[in-house]
């Protein structure tokens, strides 16, 4: 579903993915872990057709996310580390990612419920103004009520409470199924019971790759 090949990406002289190659399938549930500057980010920026590579490629189930980002991000939800500055209310956000993505609302309604998340009582207010986990809350209801082939998660539960982070990945449990799940996360103890393979990288390059059994 994930092909990266002899992939490259610089930043005027620093070298930030250094010839990476790997593959993520169907069923693959992915610990990406390293220090900070390893270069975790850049992979998952290169996977989402957010850079341009300076050697080599990537290809999402056959398609060149740069060149054909428009239908492969409809394959994939993507959460960041920092949710983003969107400016609209959660009932426009909500219609917005509705007939933009064509995820059923309702579906979102479910997954914010699931989330502990009152919507219903929030409608009205702007998606910038809600604290970060409730930022968090919404945005993972909306992943996956995506429905998804690929979901990446980037640092995930960093403003959730400890109660909010078992129904996160509770809900994840009842979804794994028949997709990719990409985490990059320093908290391996709480996705281990998930990842069936961790992949450690530093300084650009990916220095391990172990499969979980």
């Amino acid at each position: 579903m994930i092909k990266v090949n002899n992939l490259t990406k610089k930043f005027g002289q620093h070298i930030s993915l250094n010839n990476i190659s790997c593959e993520f399938k169907k069923n693959d549930y992915i610990a990406l872990m390293g220090a900070n500057g390893a270069g975790k980010t850049t992979l998952i920026r290169s996977i989402l057709g957010y850079y341009h590579p300076d050697n080599g490629n990537v290809l999402i189930n056959g398609l060149d996310p740069i060149k054909q980002r428009v239908k492969v991000l409809e394959n994939i939800s993507f959460i960041p580390q920092l949710p983003p500055p969107i400016k609209l209310s959660i009932a426009e956000l909500i219609q917005y990612i509705s007939v933009s993505a064509k995820v059923d609302k309702e579906l979102i309604r479910h997954y914010a419920n699931e989330m502990k998340l009152d919507i219903n009582e929030n409608m009205n207010k702007s998606f910038f103004k809600l604290s970060g986990g409730m930022k968090q809350k919404l945005l993972i209801a909306i992943s996956l009520a995506k429905k998804s082939s690929i979901i990446i998660y980037d640092e995930p539960t960093a403003n959730l409470d400890p109660k909010a982070r078992e129904d996160f990945y509770r809900l994840l449990k009842q979804n794994e199924d028949d997709k990719v799940l990409l985490f990059v996360t320093h908290r391996l103890e709480e996705v281990e019971e998930i990842v069936n393979r961790q992949v450690y990288m530093d300084m650009g390059k990916i220095i391990s790759d172990e499969t979980i059994i």
